[in-house]
């Protein structure tokens, strides 16, 4: 199953490639051969069908001279390293008490009086 916005991403990735291939004037036949592929595959691939494989498309860029371009693919995973920002954030501890101790009061005779 795919979604529709899925749909869409695959169909227009196979008219650029489409549109690719016809930039250089090469022929499906040609494509498809250089590719190891055969041309109703290609013709999946240009349409965006998601039943192509991966490596098809990946084959298809290749002849194109595109396939650097794969290199950009979630190259910039942005709510991943949010994500993983987060989780290294230190927590935030409360403040402790001053490490401060003060220094007990001498004692004398005097301060026992008032306690019994």
């Amino acid at each position: 199953m795919i979604f529709p916005q899925e749909q869409r991403l695959l169909s227009a990735l196979g008219e650029r490639l489409r549109l690719a291939r016809l930039r250089r004037k090469l022929s499906n036949a040609v494509v498809a051969q250089r590719a190891g592929i055969s041309r109703t595959t290609l013709y999946k691939v240009e349409a965006g069908d998601p039943g192509a494989t991966l490596g098809s498309y990946v084959r298809v860029l290749a002849v194109l001279g595109l396939e650097n371009d794969l290199q950009t693919l979630a190259a910039d995973d942005k709510v991943g390293r949010k994500l993983q920002d987060l989780a290294l954030a230190p927590t935030r501890r409360p403040r402790a008490a001053s490490k401060r101790v003060a220094a007990p009061a001498p004692s004398s005779p005097d301060d026992t009086k008032g306690t019994q």
